[in-house]
């Protein structure tokens, strides 16, 4: 049970005591400042009965126990702790007794100040000896100073022990709470940039037939304001990180795509995200000028690890394409079109006079999935550079139309099954045959003008087949899309690359399916991860096993998922947008409804999204027809 509300985390078992082992613990910017809070009540421990996830950064759980003698098997105090991911712990006592108590609570504590990564590599060392601080217990040591301080204070406090205790006296039906609140030296009151008032994201809310989308729409939002970051050196600027408890810092491709799903909540967060992003770009001479660097990533048993510099500078043109239809201001589109054109021009270098964009590691593959970013990168910074009146869209054009006609005679393979595209070709021309979830890429065009999407690199017969391939039992585990094909060597459902369900994908296939008219396809894959999701209590992991479902099975969570996860977060909004088919074209004052046509989760309604920068309110009905029912003054219908 992981709390969020960054820099800050709290990791619980469902029994509620933190107990030392594993993650357990609160954190504070990657730093486990409380390993262990252990709490008894008249000399025994609750019996936990209930643990819930209450909200992203807060976590409650309920005990009983029985204090008094031959009282019978009714429990007659109940113990309520709220742990919240700012670093405080309430733990409220509630006396059912018949008679006054006297309660004696203990609470041991202790830390180690570990490193995140440390504690995941098992490189933990001893806890640290306490001393007595204040109204509570502090640790120090080479990492820093953490200290915990109790209101009220404690009767006795006891630095050997690490021990705090109390005795309460309870009246019938009376209660009584001790509030502790842990802090690392040197740093303020943790305050969560989703909380601030300035937060980039429109509070929607949906309503409708099927109640699994109002809740997985709230708990995703909730999970994106918990994993805002805000620029330290530009506090007007966020982005999102990449996930808690692992990857809390800037992924930049991880970034981008969530901050490109999240644009019907209003376009800040692009901004943030580009202007932030933009800072990191290689500037001068040389063949990685314009390029925007970020790690590289695992990309499974049949491939080397792929380039996320190269996803994310080929993003950017992207997102602010699309930003700017969502209504981000010219203003703000000018200031990052510097940017958007050093990337371009990166793609322009980097592609040379052939048709494909390499590997950046020499002898490496020709990607599929990077030349569907290269493709859709082309054609959306075309169209921003026209409309921005700046040379250079007409060679990218050209530059589309090469790769579009090389892919699909390079990268299609026929077979008697109706043939599949290639996942790559070798540095020697030969095709990688292995069928997987980058695939959904190729389907992922993005939002030209009029709402309209742009050309995609495979034609109509292709694009058929491969939508039949995604909806197949091979790819669709029936929770989502497996990330290998359960045919393919290699496939592993616990594979995070090979095999398990990736949320993100599977959400990009359900909308790429939906825009390409497979909406049969698209809604197995959306009632499948609709089911995950409420078994995930909606808040869905980054990935989960791509094992089969089955009459009365549950998704089998990954040991190693991010929960939450940005892009996983962000996916729920998209899934909702694919839903109502919002498409806006704000320069060109409209906005074109293309909802699903079968409505497969009945009527779907969804207020406070924002297009052109004010409140927008969509439904759409159990005929498939939408209406809008608030909308920025002047903004049309398109047709």
């Amino acid at each position: 049970m992981i709390c969020v509300a960054l820099p800050g985390l709290a990791i619980s078992t469902e029994q509620g005591q933190l107990t030392g082992r594993g993650l357990e613990g609160f954190y504070r910017a990657g730093r486990r400042i409380l390993s262990r809070c252990q709490m008894r009540v008249a000399g025994r421990e609750p019996l936990v009965v209930q643990s819930r996830m209450t909200s992203a950064d807060r976590a409650r759980f309920v005990g009983t126990l029985r204090a008094t003698p031959h009282g019978g098997p009714d429990p007659d105090v109940v113990v309520e702790r709220t742990r919240s991911a700012d670093g405080t712990e309430r733990i409220t006592l509630h006396s059912a007794a018949a008679r006054p108590l006297r309660l004696p609570v203990e609470v041991a504590l202790g830390t180690d100040l570990a490193d995140l990564g440390a504690i995941a590599a098992g490189a933990v060392g001893p806890e640290l000896p306490a001393s007595v601080h204040d109204s509570g217990l502090r640790w120090s040591g080479a990492a820093g100073t953490s200290y915990v301080t109790a209101d009220p204070a404690p009767a006795d406090a006891l630095a050997c022990a690490g021990l705090l205790r109390w005795d309460f006296d309870m009246m019938p039906g009376s209660s009584v709470t001790v509030e502790l609140r842990v802090r690392l030296d040197g740093a303020g009151p943790l305050r969560a940039v989703g909380r601030a008032a300035t937060n980039p994201l429109a509070p929607a809310r949906a309503t409708g037939d099927d109640h699994r989308v109002p809740m997985l729409l709230s708990t995703s939002i909730e999970d994106l304001l918990a994993l805002l970051v805000r620029d330290p050196a530009h506090p007007m600027d966020t982005h999102l990180a990449a996930g808690a408890p692992w990857r809390c810092g800037l992924a930049p491709a991880e970034a981008l795509a969530a901050a490109r799903m999240t644009l019907p909540l209003g376009t800040r967060l692009a901004a943030g995200t580009l202007r932030t992003l933009a800072r990191t770009q290689v500037t001068g001479q040389g063949p990685h000028a314009g390029l925007i660097p970020g790690p590289r990533r695992d990309a499974g048993a049949h491939l080397p690890p792929g380039c996320t510099a190269t996803e994310a500078t080929l993003l950017f043109p992207v997102v602010l394409a699309e930003a700017r239809r969502w209504g981000l201001p010219d203003q703000e589109t000018e200031e990052l079109l510097p940017a958007a054109e050093r990337c371009l021009t990166w793609l322009r270098a980097a592609v040379g006079q052939g048709a494909y964009l390499p590997d950046p590691q020499p002898g490496g593959p020709v990607r599929c999935e990077t030349q569907a970013h290269a493709h859709r990168a082309a054609l959306l910074g075309a169209d921003l550079l026209d409309a921005c009146g700046r040379p250079g869209g007409s060679e990218l054009r050209d530059r589309a139309r090469t790769l579009r006609a090389a892919f699909r005679q390079d990268f299609w393979i026929d077979d008697l099954g109706g043939g599949r595209p290639a996942a790559a070709r070798t540095p020697d021309g030969r095709p990688v045959p292995h069928l997987g979830a980058t695939a959904v890429h190729l389907l992922d065009t993005g939002l030209l003008g009029g709402g309209e999407f742009a050309s995609g690199l495979l034609d109509s017969v292709q694009t058929e087949q491969l939508a039949r391939l995604l909806g197949s039992p091979v790819m669709d585990s029936g929770w989502g899309l497996r990330g290998l094909g359960a045919k393919e060597a290699g496939h592993n459902p616990f594979g995070h690359r090979s095999g398990a369900v990736r949320v993100h994908e599977t959400a990009i296939a359900v909308a790429g399916l939906t825009a390409a008219g497979y909406e049969k396809e698209a809604g197995a894959l959306l009632r499948g991860l609709l089911a995950a999701a409420e078994a995930f209590g909606h808040r869905l992991p980054e990935m989960y096993a791509g094992e089969q479902r089955t009459e009365g099975s549950a998704p089998l969570p990954h040991p190693a998922a991010c929960r939450p996860a940005a892009t996983t977060a962000a996916a729920g909004v998209l899934l909702v947008t694919t839903l109502t088919g919002i498409r806006p074209d704000v320069p060109a004052g409209t906005v074109t409804l293309r909802p699903m046509p079968s409505a497969p989760l009945g009527e779907i309604g969804v207020t406070g999204l924002r297009v052109a920068g004010a409140p927008f309110s969509v439904r759409v009905s159990r005929l498939g027809l939408a209406m809008v029912e608030e909308a920025a003054d002047g903004l049309q219908l398109g047709v």
